[in-house]
């Protein structure tokens, strides 16, 4: 170990018993060396024979990477260039694994060192200091930007005189401690729900702490669940009191507020929603032009007259993005004295509203359009329901009003004409089904039921196509700078899996595959009864839609531009194109700069990923619950998504999703094979594959880890065919005659979470409300009879070990550290 000078050898020799060659040196040797150096190179080229010292320069070498001096890519490390800063969110799965979420950028991953200080969902900067063996980026935060999660709901635990919440969330991996006087003042008991209010966020070093707002032992899981998870993602919840009496101070359209707009409230203009809907914010209209030909008139809301830029109202719109949908619950973008009051398009009422006023040829093509402010007075509210009543024959299912009835006519006749453009136009058409749920008096799931898009359906959204292309192809001209909704082509990774796939099904799928290849797929495989399955791969392959600046179109609709007009009461960048139009009517600049458009695209892409993830983790939650009242039972299902561990099924009869882990499918060593998207077993050869028909039953249901485990019983169908099969070996009942459910990996949205979250149909349905439970608290203070069967709770525990040891330890660790 004495053939080199190291420049800082005394340093080092004051610092440590056994010096080390310093970072300088090490910097030194590699410039040197003109290459990049593994480990074990250093450890020859310095001739360092001891352990300790041969692992105390491995803990160097890591930490150099950490603070950005080193690059390490595989085994090597390198000098590092100087990488810049990304702003980031981070979002960790319900594995504790962590990422950070760069807008335009590849995603790098974070050590568990740095996840410490940071919740799910939190705004950071990052940089990255290497590259592993598989290739994926890893990185360090530099700096935190915004907590996002302030409050949380959790329940109370002690471990080893330490009190501490909990949160539910599978990807909450931060505990908030608390202080045992902040407990008892309190009056809560272990193992009751509280709302905590978080008084210092986490560092590498220190756990959150927090103290208790809120006890909610007297409500029930149920009742529990949305507000928990509004406060986990950070979702604003309550309005400020300056937003509400801004939103209550405008009164009902005045002489004033018609000057200016054309007056349409003689037009039978009329809403159609579900029956569940409560905002309004689009109206039709369709006539037929003398010579041929429809006009169509799309009326939406004006939300830009009342929310004014830079008032607390547009801040607060701003800042929450869109609203939350959660299956029984609504959070709003805008408080109810305009998102149910003045934006609404009710019946009977004078409204503000921006319409698209357009003339088609018979052919069904946009021949011209205009936008304007006006005025209108909706002449009825219809749902989807009545309205397909009315184009089935039933004359009594909308009101008695002639022109009313005209105008749905004319729309029905153009719709045919509009969806022989859309198959023209190979706008993708996937086979998947929606469901909707029914709850009971306590907020649980009564009934989970699939749900049908009927032709009333379909002829609102190509009305709003229409509305929405229109405003896109008007900013282009125009050169307006506006958010575009982009949805790019899949890439050729994705690509590739699928023309594996589509291969074994007897197709044809190019490397640089158009909208018409997948819409080829999805024609010829329709009709068979695994059609979901497969559509879901073709799904799967397609990229995140998303706003920015820059129009690269729409792939899924088949679009050249695409954008978003019709549903501002719901959805910011729709207001911000509202306001835009208007600015280029009165022929006056849009004060925006390319940078702040940047930003509000990177921002309500991220606003809308967030209330979806919150939306979607709810209704997984709903499912696991409604689910233990299914413990045991047997059903059959259709194999939904095959991956290296097992087989994710959907239950026919109950549209819920499970998995079969590979250890449950039979004596076998099974392997997956990627082209044939398949589980193969190596000795015997039983195959399963998407779209296989099986028999399982319920084992296991975690409400901590959001998941379903269910246990074959029999392969029921292969690829079409009835299979003749027995239950697999290791499918053993207990003593109790259930079978044991097998550990668990992913569920299918973070398996495929990276695949596709894009709405090919952009505008959908809105949920409804309902409520109400109670449950038992435990007696304060009682030690727990066992270990804690809830997973997440015994990892916290592990936690507060290792971090109390983090906070005891002396600085004398020294090269370990550095």
């Amino acid at each position: 170990m004495k053939n080199w000078v190291d420049p800082e050898a005394k340093a080092e020799a004051e610092r440590y018993e056994n010096p080390i060659p310093s970072r300088k040196l090490i910097l030194d040797t590699i410039e040197q060396q003109k290459t990049a150096l593994s480990h074990a190179d250093f450890v020859e080229h310095f001739e360092i024979a001891d352990q300790k010292s041969i692992e105390a320069l491995s803990h160097r070498l890591i930490a150099m990477v950490r603070d950005g001096q080193l690059m390490k890519d595989g085994f090597k490390f390198q000098l590092a260039t100087e990488q810049p800063t990304h702003e980031a969110t981070v979002y960790i799965n319900s594995k504790g694994m962590g990422t950070a979420n760069i807008s335009g950028h590849d995603d790098l991953m974070l050590p568990e060192r740095e996840l410490r200080q940071v919740f799910n969902g939190d705004r950071v900067k990052v940089r990255q200091t290497s590259v592993d063996r598989k290739g994926k980026a890893w990185g360090f935060i530099t700096e935190v930007l915004q907590h996002r999660v302030k409050e949380i709901i959790g329940k109370v635990s002690v471990h080893d005189g330490e009190y501490f919440i909990q949160p539910a969330l599978p990807n909450a991996h931060q505990p908030i401690t608390l202080e045992k006087e902040l407990i008892e003042h309190a009056k809560v008991n272990l193992g009751d729900s509280v709302r905590v209010a978080i008084d210092t966020y986490p560092t590498k070093d220190e756990f959150a702490t927090g103290h208790i707002v809120q006890s909610m032992a007297d409500k029930a899981d149920t009742e529990i669940i949305i507000p928990q998870t509004i406060l986990e993602f950070g979702l604003p919840y309550e309005f400020p009191e300056e937003v509400i009496q801004e939103a209550e101070s405008f009164k009902e359209p005045t002489a004033q507020d018609r000057e200016g707009r054309i007056d349409l409230r003689d037009l039978p203009l009329v809403t159609i929603d579900g029956e569940d809907a409560r905002d309004f914010d689009d109206a039709v209209f369709a006539e037929k032009r003398a010579g041929g030909g429809y006009r169509v008139v799309v009326a939406i809301a004006d939300v830009s007259h009342y929310v004014r830029v830079g008032k607390p109202l547009d801040d607060e719109a701003q800042e929450r993005g869109t609203s939350v949908y959660f299956p029984h619950f609504v959070l709003p973008m805008l408080p109810e004295a305009l998102s149910n009051g003045l934006c609404s398009l009710n019946p009977d009422l004078d409204r503000l509203c921006m319409v698209c006023d357009l003339k088609l040829s018979r052919a069904g093509r946009v021949t011209s359009y205009e936008f304007y402010p006006s005025v209108m007075h909706s002449q009825a509210r219809l749902t989807y329901t009545d309205v397909a009543q009315y184009f089935d024959g039933d004359s009594q299912a909308v009101p008695e009003n002639r022109d009313v009835r005209k105008s749905l006519n004319t729309l029905f006749q153009l719709y045919q004409v509009l969806k022989g453009l859309r198959a023209e136009r190979s706008a993708m058409e996937f086979e998947t089904v929606e469901t909707y749920m029914t709850f009971d008096e306590l907020g649980g799931i009564k009934e989970i039921l699939p749900r049908s898009r009927n032709e009333a359906h379909k002829l609102i959204e190509e009305c709003m196509l229409l509305a929405n292309v229109a405003a896109a192809d008007y900013a282009l001209k125009n050169e307006i700078p506006m958010l575009y909704r982009v949805h790019e082509p899949p890439e050729f990774s994705r690509i590739q899996k699928v023309r594996d796939y589509v291969k074994l099904l007897g197709m044809n799928f190019p490397e640089q595959p158009t909208q018409a290849d997948y819409q080829a797929v999805i024609e010829a495989t329709k009709d068979r009864i695994d059609a979901p399955s497969i559509h879901a791969v073709l799904l799967r392959s397609m990229m995140q839609a998303y706003y920015g600046p820059n129009n690269a179109g729409h792939f899924g609709l088949a679009y050249e531009a695409y954008t978003h007009f019709t549903s501002p009461i719901r959805r910011y960048p729709d207001l911000l194109l509202h306001r835009a139009i208007k600015a280029q009517l009165k022929q006056k600049p849009y004060p925006i700069s390319g940078a702040q458009l940047d930003a509000a695209g990177e921002h309500f892409s991220q606003t809308e990923r967030r209330a979806d993830e919150a939306s979607r983790s709810v209704t997984t939650w709903l499912k696991c619950h409604y689910m233990q009242q299914h413990l045991g039972e047997e059903f059959t299902g259709i194999v939904s998504a095959v991956a290296e561990f097992g087989l994710f099924v959907t239950l026919k009869d109950l549209y819920v999703d499970g998995m079969i882990h590979v250890s449950q499918l039979g004596d076998d060593f099974f392997v997956f094979d990627q082209p044939s998207q398949s589980l193969i077993g190596q000795s015997r050869g039983q195959t399963f594959s998407l779209g296989d028909e099986v028999k399982i039953k319920v084992a296991g249901v975690s409400l901590e880890d959001r998941k379903i485990d269910f246990a074959l019983l029999q392969q029921l169908t292969h690829a079409g065919r009835v299979v003749r099969s027995r239950a697999p070996r290791t499918a053993k009942p207990t003593q109790r005659g259930e079978v044991k459910p097998a550990p668990r990996s992913d569920t299918k949205e973070e398996v495929f979470s990276d695949r596709a979250n894009t709405k090919v149909s952009e505008d959908g349905e809105r949920p409804f409300r309902k409520k109400k439970d109670k449950s038992k608290p435990s007696s304060f203070g009682a030690k727990p009879a066992k270990k804690p069967s809830n997973k997440s709770e015994a990892k916290t525990k592990d936690k507060v070990k290792k971090k109390a040891k983090v906070k005891k330890k002396k600085s004398n660790a020294k090269a370990k550290t550095e």
